[in-house]
């Protein structure tokens, strides 16, 4: 199995190296063989190429079975060209590699339980939603669209669409991760008003017919946002459209409290997927050995699952940072009273003596 790893800008670096050492410990663990090449992405690349995502980069990731990224950005990048910031690099990636769903899990881990900005009482019953989300299309990318004048004032607008092809693929990418879940499918759209979350909601029921062990069920994304909070432990699987997507992916994300435990992955129809933590290039603590490497970590165990089906390999890592966290190891940003504060490379000493 071939791994091209970008580790990008910042921290990226740090928490990549440190991600593969987990990867290398699983491997001989379970007898599995990883081979991994290295290219750049970002403003590295940026430094090195002059633009973020240089032609070699590309290749490397599209002979691979799955691409694992670090971060990209930096303040160092802010006032160049805005074609060629840092960020275009991971959006040309995506484009290249045709990864239109993205999955993002939102895990409260019980021994972080007192940074989750939630009631107790609502804390007590579980977080663990998974969000897939629509990448490619939607409003974002519909035409046409317009920003200009219009009857002597300002005047914009954008398109909202979707093909049928758009809305099957990534239902069934929400289907095969319910399998792999808990078996249940929230679909979120506004179906009550707009003419395209009515095709969205046609299209998902039908598509639902070829998953008939997976449990179905349909909410408007304002009431979607409001029983996340009220009780986020009603969520499996939450399959949504680009710009819902890009709202409660981060609504969900934002309340477990701990972005630097938040793994992530995007996918297309066949590999290579891309996997990389939720969190920015932290470029204030680059180089400190201050990062949290676990949500990288644990963009490995996504690795291993979703690209591999390496179910048990994935479960390994799962547990082995659980442990973790129930020993006692806290880098900064996850710092309780009473814990072991340790930097990015103890962080990963931890996980890999738990594997």
């Amino acid at each position: 199995m071939k791994i091209c790893v970008l580790p990008g800008d910042g921290i990226g670096t740090e928490i990549v190296a440190q991600a593969l050492r987990v990867l290398d410990k699983v491997g001989d663990k379970f007898g599995q063989s990883f081979e991994t090449t290295e290219a750049l992405i970002g403003g590295c690349a940026i430094d090195a190429e002059g633009v973020p995502l240089p032609a070699e980069t590309v290749a490397r990731c599209k002979d691979s079975d799955a691409v694992l990224l670090g971060a990209v950005g930096g303040p160092k990048w802010d006032t160049i060209d805005p074609a060629i910031r840092p960020e275009k690099g991971l959006l040309g990636i995506r484009k290249e590699l045709s990864l239109f769903a993205n999955l993002r899990p939102a895990q409260l881990f019980k021994q972080l339980a007192d940074a989750c900005y939630l009631r107790p009482d609502i804390v007590e019953k579980g977080l663990d939603v998974m969000v897939v989300r629509e990448l490619t299309g939607g409003i974002y990318f519909g035409e046409p669209r317009f920003d200009g004048e219009k009857d002597g004032e300002r005047f914009g607008y954008n398109t909202m669409t979707y093909y049928e092809h758009e809305i099957r693929r990534i239902a069934r990418v929400a289907f095969e991760a319910a399998r792999k879940r808990s078996g249940r499918v929230c679909s979120v759209d506004k179906a009550n008003v707009l003419d395209v979350s009515r095709v969205w909601r046609e299209i998902v029921i039908d598509e639902h017919k070829n998953y008939q062990d997976i449990e179905l069920s349909h909410m408007y994304v304002d009431n979607a946002a409001m029983q996340l909070v009220r009780d986020p432990s009603q969520f499996d699987v939450v399959v949504t459209g680009n710009l819902f997507g890009d709202i409660l992916s981060d609504e969900a994300a934002a309340i477990t409290g701990s972005i630097g435990m938040l793994p992530s992955a995007s996918l297309g129809e066949a590999n290579p997927g891309l996997y990389e933590p939720i969190h920015g290039s932290a470029p204030d603590i680059a180089g400190q050995d201050k990062a949290n490497p676990l949500a990288t970590i644990l963009s490995v165990s996504m690795m291993l699952r979703h690209s591999f089906n390496m179910t048990e390999e994935a479960d390994c890592i799962d547990q082995a940072v659980e442990k973790t966290l129930e020993q006692g190891f806290r880098t900064g940003d996850i710092w309780q009273e009473g814990c072991k504060p340790v930097g990015c490379t103890a962080m990963a000493d931890a996980v890999l003596a738990n594997i």
